[in-house]
Formats: structure tokens, sequence, C-alpha cells
């Protein structure tokens, strides 16, 4: 199967700032940087091998359209015998992206990166916030399992939430570069940003110390056996980078990706 990067720049529904739309093409520019080259750390040359390819972003006309059309680009996709590495934007972006794999795979697994479990029912009134897709995959049903990594903001209504829906939660206390994971059909990844720790990945919405390593998030994927169908990379904020570095892991993370995808 080939693999389609799909940028998907929208980020009204953060709670706390925006920026997030800005992401899909810094963190291009930062992949196509004559600062390094397109080869990930196996050896495999990204720039030789044909068996991916970048679809641009999608375009939205107004945001009560935003995620049928999601799900839609996504669908397409996937009925072409895709796999789909999306470039966010905002975490809420997540869900039309899984409801869309959920009507193809019938257990599909979730592997959650992130600082916080985005596990609230509703934030601010909004049931679709950022801080909410990981609720609504759950309880519809688009996922049979979701294991959390690098959390470390639960609080006392998301505790709640995890174990109401079943959530394998790793807490960022317990995590380190040498976690394996098992995992029993296809699995679709979503990888947030802030998961790193802020000195790792400064270009946050939501800094939280306290984070992963890049060495460690590298060394988790490498080791990572599963058949991956999907991923998506969001919750990077241009605004908030310093020297475009963020957008570099961003970018180096990505080519982890397309490695472990693509075989």
């Amino acid at each position: 199967m080939n693999v389609t990067i799909l940028g998907i720049p929208f980020d009204e529904y953060s709670s706390f700032m925006k920026g997030t739309a800005e992401a899909p093409q810094k963190i291009r520019e930062a992949l196509h940087s004559y600062s390094t080259n397109l080869c990930a750390e196996d050896g495999t040359d990204l720039g030789a091998n044909k068996r991916w390819n970048d679809a641009g972003d999608l375009t939205f006309e107004e945001t009560g359209s935003v995620f049928p059309h999601i799900e839609k680009s996504i669908g397409n996709l996937i009925d072409k015998g895709d796999k789909i590495l999306s470039l966010g934007g905002d975490h809420s972006i997540t869900y039309p992206i899984v409801k869309a794999f959920s009507k193809k795979y019938d257990k599909l697994n979730i592997l959650h990166f992130d600082a916080h479990p985005d596990l609230y029912d509703e934030l601010d009134g909004n049931k679709f916030s950022h801080a909410c897709p990981m609720a609504r995959i759950m309880e519809s049903n688009h996922a049979s399992r979701l294991v959390q990594v690098g959390i470390r903001t639960m609080n006392p209504h998301q505790q709640k939430q995890a174990e109401r829906f079943g959530v394998g939660v790793n807490h960022m206390k317990n995590c380190s570069a040498d976690m394996k994971f098992e995992f029993t059909g296809p699995l679709y990844i979503t990888f947030d940003m802030d998961v790193l720790d802020p000195a790792f990945a400064p270009g946050v919405s939501h800094h939280e110390p306290g984070g992963m390593s890049t060495r460690d998030i590298i060394a988790i994927l490498q080791n990572l056996d599963a058949e991956i169908v999907g991923a998506d990379i969001v919750e990077y904020n241009p605004r908030r980078d310093l020297n475009g570095v963020t957008a570099m892991v961003a970018a180096k993370i990505l080519k982890e990706f397309l490695v472990k995808m693509i075989k």
C-alpha cells in the first residue's frame, strides 16, 4: 500500500490559541529543507522511494462542514487503497479521520501520544473541541482499543472517562524509551506534538513540562511492530516555535512514520 500525506489546516476548535492551521506547510518546508535530507534513520531514502506522495492541503469553506469534508476526503483515499498520514491542525481533526478509518477497519487500535488525554465530554460547551476527540471516538465505538502514552494532565473527570472507555493510560511518570506495545489488528497512531517536553518542541500551544525527549519517541516508533494503516501529527503551532526547531522535530517524526508505514 502507498502512503498519502494530507494536510488538514484546521484550528477553529482550539481552546487556548490559534495557529496550528499554519503547521502543514511549515512541516513540509522542514521536511524538504537543504539543512537535512530525506533519509530516515534506518537508511531508507524517502527521496528515492515512490511509495508515498503528498496530496497537499484540504480547503474549507465554512466551519460547519469541516468534519464531514475531512471524513469524506479520508474515506476516498482509503477506498483507493492508500494509507494516510495527516498533518494537522488541532487535535479535533482526529475524530473525523478515525471515523472514516473505522468504516473499513472493524477492530481498529489507536496509539495516542499526548500530554493530555483529550477525553473531555465537552470543553467550553464544545463537544468537538480539540480536548474531546478521544471521547467522541470511544463513545461511538470507532476504535476497539485506545492506548495513551505520555499523559501528565489527567484530571478527575478525564480519569472517569478513561475508566468508562477502558483506556490504557501510560502516565508520563511511567514512560521510557524502551516501551513496547503489542496490537492485534490494524493500528492508527495519533501524535500530538506536546507529548514532547517543551525543551524539544517549544512550538505548541499548551506547554506541559516533564514530557518525552525526541529520542524517546523515535525509539518507541522504531521498536513498534504493528500494521500501521494511518497516522496524524497534530498541534504543532508555528506561532510559538523558536527558529523552526519544532517544525524540524515534526518532520523527523514524519519520516519515521513514513518508513514504518511503507514497509
